[in-house]
């Protein structure tokens, strides 16, 4: 839930600071700097979705490590299906930092 709620928040603010993004969101046909800025939105989610993890769970280590599988099952067939709607780096870059980043975040904590 704090992954969901974090980056629907910065998305909303994405969108709302750029018109040139909103316009083009649905279709999905992103700038490089638009492509970053959706990595960075989620690298931020990620972080704070570690750190939630950490906080709710006292910093058990297994909760970090649900929470980068949830991550994954939930991501990886969304990425698969988007494969040619992006550029290889990107799905490489977003589904690496969902391993590395929740744990980050939970450090954070």
């Amino acid at each position: 839930m704090a992954w969901a709620l974090i980056a629907t928040l910065l998305n909303l603010v994405l969108r709302l600071s750029s018109p040139a993004y909103a316009a083009v969101e649905k279709q999905m046909d992103f700038t490089l700097g638009m492509l970053a800025a959706r990595l960075a939105i989620g690298a931020l989610a990620s972080i704070g979705a570690g750190f939630a993890a950490a906080w709710i769970s006292h910093r058990k280590p297994i909760a970090t490590w649900v929470l980068v599988i949830a991550l994954l099952a939930m991501f990886i067939p969304i990425h698969y299906s988007l494969w040619l709607r992006f550029p290889a780096w990107y799905h490489a870059v977003f589904i690496l930092s969902l391993m590395v980043l929740p744990p980050l975040g939970a450090r954070l904590r």
